[in-house]
């Protein structure tokens, strides 16, 4: 259900900016998803920050990039700039599955349309905006423009691409989470006092350079010119025609973006021969939000609804997370598979609990609630207001991971201020139950801290979590069984599982519960063989799963596994990796997961016998 009053919400049409009073706006934003008025939809985030400035914003959601481009022109020209938000998910992973086929719906779409956004609407919506109205500046942000700031391997092309600024042809990209430099970005044109022109918006980013920010510069351009301490990376130009310094390069980024106090990174990237050579320009980004900070993007005046013109339309994702609660931002995971670092970085920033009591409060009121919360959680749901003991170490540090390959010893890993919050939001009136959707760190849980009173704290996380927190199934993504395969995941060994999982039986036992643990598990991830997945069959057998959760490796921009992949080299060792590329190998090792379905067994018999394994064959079979 949604709210029909439409002043609640930023304007989407003329006639709503003609309601608030407005006839010319200062910025207009176009995102990919559908206008959810929400804290998990980065549009509506980046709108409500803006407007919180005095600034007249309007959200053009899933514009018609075909025909006229009228939705690109209802509007007229911003007084400040265009910004694109191309969504929650990457377009690309959004449409295609691993095998590259049309999924069969858009889950940011009103009642799942897969026809409402174009491939890359970064490059699409940037270019049409140019071609309208060339003298505005366009702005952009989101995850799809995010992790492929610089030269990046696209897999749906299966080529090596560049900088998406440099492709979409736009002014600047915000990458990381966009409130601070937004805001400081936004404040800084204000101070103008005129309608801001793209030489203008240039001038001022040139004199006053801004963080976490992207731009396209000649040598001359570059503020303070290249320094000794600027990363200067391999040119795109190299990394086409040597797959090992695109690995080399990857390094520094990864590095670079999980530092405290990163260094700025310069990659040229040359024009065709007689042009002046061109440089991609990666400023720092911010230190991490503080709790104020976070708190103050949280509290905006959020409807939480999606916006009247979805009456009566579903949107998937919403309904996924309208009674979910985000306790932190950042993941110091850092799984090689995952871009979530790449995106927020690994310091952790957690909310206060009187942010997420006021917003659990508002949700009780929201129509369709019935006492249920369906995720108090995070990007890893138990690593909320956890944070180095020594700080200082923690800004000197350029780990990628703060668990992998070991738990760090300056992390702390007391999880009493997630208990208080769990139990200060159950016993809030209106609430009947509050569940934990989000992955689980279990290793997290099960890791000696040397400290007992720790160990203690934890050990009454667990019990709480399993025998009031699950909706009888609870997820935890274990990866792999093989250690070599997990090494190069950055997860756990899977002898954490096995303890986990018995720790969760012996509990669900004790407290009369009838509920299942379930596990998530990748197949082709570089390093990996068929023969690491039908060992993978064997052991999950023994387990007595049938396995349901899972997916075949889907290279991403900005992630060390999908760097691996494409180079055949381990970005921090320069070693070679296998990697299964071809759809053949790909399918030889997903079938693995499916041993008990009978139209499986005479090919994964085959592929045993091709191995020579024969012996795993008794072992599946019987």
């Amino acid at each position: 259900m949604a709210s029909t009053n439409y002043l609640d919400f930023l304007p989407t049409t003329k006639k709503e900016c003609e309601l608030h009073g407005w006839s010319q706006l200062d910025v207009i934003l176009f995102s990919g998803d559908a206008y959810v008025d929400h804290p998990s939809f980065g549009a509506a985030v980046i709108g409500r920050v803006l407007q919180s400035l005095g600034l007249r914003v309007a959200i053009v959601p899933q514009p018609d990039w075909h025909g006229d481009y009228r939705d690109f022109k209802k509007l007229g020209r911003p007084r400040l700039f265009f910004g694109i938000s191309p969504g929650c998910m990457d377009s690309m992973v959004n449409k295609y599955t691993a095998n590259k086929r049309l999924r069969s719906e858009d889950a940011y779409s009103p009642d799942g349309r897969t026809d409402l956004r174009p491939d890359y609407p970064t490059i699409v919506y940037t270019r049409i905006l140019k071609q309208l109205y060339p003298d505005v500046p366009v702005l952009l942000g989101g995850i799809e423009a995010s992790l492929r700031r610089l030269t990046h391997y696209d897999y749906w092309q299966d080529r090596l691409l560049p900088s998406i600024l440099y492709t979409a042809g736009a002014d600047l990209l915000v990458y990381g989470m966009g409130e601070k430099p937004n805001t400081a970005i936004a404040q800084l044109l204000m101070e103008q006092d005129c309608e801001i022109d793209t030489t203008l918006f240039r001038n001022l980013m040139m004199r006053h350079p801004q963080r976490q920010t992207v731009m396209l510069m000649t040598k001359k351009e570059i503020p303070g010119g290249i320094r000794p301490d600027d990363i200067l990376l391999h040119s795109h130009e190299e990394c086409l025609r040597n797959k090992r310094a695109q690995a080399e390069n990857f390094r520094h980024i990864e590095e670079e973006s999980n530092k405290y106090n990163a260094q700025r990174i310069i990659q040229p990237i040359n024009q065709p021969a007689g042009s002046e050579p061109l440089f991609i320009v990666v400023t720092p980004p911010y230190q991490p939000m503080s709790q104020t900070e976070l708190d103050a993007a949280f509290d905006l005046p959020y409807t939480r609804l999606p916006h009247p013109k979805y009456k009566d339309k579903r949107i998937p994702a919403y309904e996924m997370i309208k009674f979910s609660v985000n306790l932190h931002r950042g993941c110091f995971g850092g799984c090689a598979f995952c871009t979530i670092s790449a995106h927020q970085g690994k310091f952790i920033t957690s909310r206060s609990k009187e942010s997420i009591l006021r917003e659990v409060k508002a949700i009780t009121q929201l129509p369709g609630f019935k006492g249920y919360l369906s995720d108090l959680g995070g990007p890893s749901a138990n690593m909320y207001a956890m944070h180095g003991k020594d700080l200082n170490l923690c800004h000197q540090c350029k780990r990628p991971s703060c668990i992998h390959p070991g738990i760090c010893r300056n992390l702390n890993t007391d999880h009493s201020a997630l208990l208080d919050i769990y139990h200060a939001v159950d016993s809030l009136p209106g609430i009947k139950k509050s569940f934990i959707g989000s992955g689980v760190r279990y290793d997290l849980l099960l890791h000696d801290t040397g400290n007992e009173h720790t160990n203690r704290i934890n050990r009454q996380y667990t019990h709480e979590l399993i025998t009031r927190h699950v909706s009888g199934r609870l997820k935890v993504a274990p990866e792999h069984t093989s250690d070599a395969v997990l090494q190069l995941m950055r997860k756990p060994s899977f002898r954490l599982f096995y303890d986990f999982k018995r720790i969760f039986e012996q509990t669900c036992r004790e407290a009369g519960l009838r509920q299942q643990i379930i596990p998530y598990f990748i197949s082709s991830h570089p390093g990996c063989t068929a023969e690491d997945m039908a060992e993978l069959a064997v052991i999950t057998k023994k387990l007595d799963f049938h396995l349901e959760q899972v997916q075949d490796f889907t290279p991403t921009p900005m992630t060390v596994a999908t760097e691996t992949w494409y180079t055949g080299f381990h970005p921090y060792t320069l070693q070679p990796v296998f990697s299964a590329k071809t759809q053949q190998e790909k399918l030889a090792q997903r079938q693995f997961f499916f041993w008990y379905k009978p139209a499986e067994r005479q090919r994964i018999i085959n592929e045993l016998r091709r191995m020579g394994r024969p012996d795993l064959i008794k072992k599946l079979f019987g």
